[in-house]
């Protein structure tokens, strides 16, 4: 039997959930409204939280100094690029250690876990020669198979864990009826599997766009990212907080915007699943 929760308690619990989630958000709040400040505000003792002249000068300078388009459009293409190729890569991995697994397959899962522990700056000098030699160096082909390798052990046990969800019997019955192993993963395994996938897709996107150490030192100019777009605000000069706020600001908007859609199109799909 379900539990009774009184008017009282869902109060509370509401009341905390919002503190929560305002606690979270605290800091992007705080970076957008730094964006609309003049430096001298951006920096008053005490802060000023509302109460200021508010101004595009920010937005203004930055777009003039720096090519916005230009950096978001190679965020784009890296994190779009390396997400598509991660769950090429990903999916007949998982399959195979979900409905087919061999003696070694924990062993294997817990090796691509572990080279999540090895600090990047480990093996930044031998994939550095490699850029080189290969002519990769500050390409958004060479950033976007780095970022994809880097993701792909989350990728894989991500995709794993939803994998292990789905009954056995359920591909067994499509070979018998005559699928391939092609078809089984395409027409069988995909479609019973989209939310896991699509989870998936999401953090590998959010992983990639934030990405700052392998776009900071395997890019210069032709396939920097928004990352690299910040980081050209933090000079020898100084810190100018409210211009490197609204760089932030215009780097974060796109990932904002695709969490809402996608929490809208999550809530329309329960929704409509549970309406059927």
């Amino acid at each position: 039997m379900a539990r009774n929760v009184t008017n009282q308690r869902k109060i509370v619990n509401t009341v905390l959930a919002w503190g929560i989630g305002l606690l979270i958000f605290f800091p992007i709040l705080w970076t957008i409204l730094t964006s609309f400040k003049s430096e001298a505000t951006a920096i008053a003792d005490p802060p000023v939280f509302l109460f200021f002249d508010w101004t595009l000068d920010n937005y203004r300078v930055v777009q003039e100094r720096s090519d916005y388009m230009r950096f978001l459009w190679n965020s784009v293409i890296i994190a779009g690029g390396s997400t598509l190729l991660g769950i090429i890569v990903a999916v007949p991995a998982a399959w195979s250690m979900a409905f087919v697994p061999s003696a070694r397959t924990k062993d294997i899962l817990l090796w691509m876990l572990s080279t999540k522990m090895l600090p990047a700056v480990g093996v930044l000098y031998p994939i550095y020669l490699i850029f080189i030699k290969m002519g990769l160096l500050d390409s958004r082909v060479g950033l976007t198979v780095v970022l994809m390798l880097i993701n792909l052990p989350i990728i894989i046990w991500m995709l794993y864990t939803y994998f292990r969800e789905i009954p056995g019997e359920i591909l067994e019955a499509a070979r018998m009826d005559g699928a391939s192993l092609k078809e089984e993963i395409l027409y069988v395994l995909t479609p019973m599997a989209v939310p896991g996938i699509a989870s998936t897709v999401l953090l590998n996107i959010i992983l990639a766009w934030n990405e700052a150490f392998w776009t900071l030192n395997l890019t210069a100019a032709k396939a920097a990212p928004l990352t690299a777009f910040i980081a050209s605000y933090s000079s020898p000069e100084g810190l100018f907080y409210a211009k490197l706020s609204a760089a932030s600001t215009m780097a974060i908007a796109p990932i904002l915007i695709l969490g809402w859609f996608s929490q809208k199109q999550l809530v329309r799909g329960l929704t409509f699943g549970a309406v059927k």
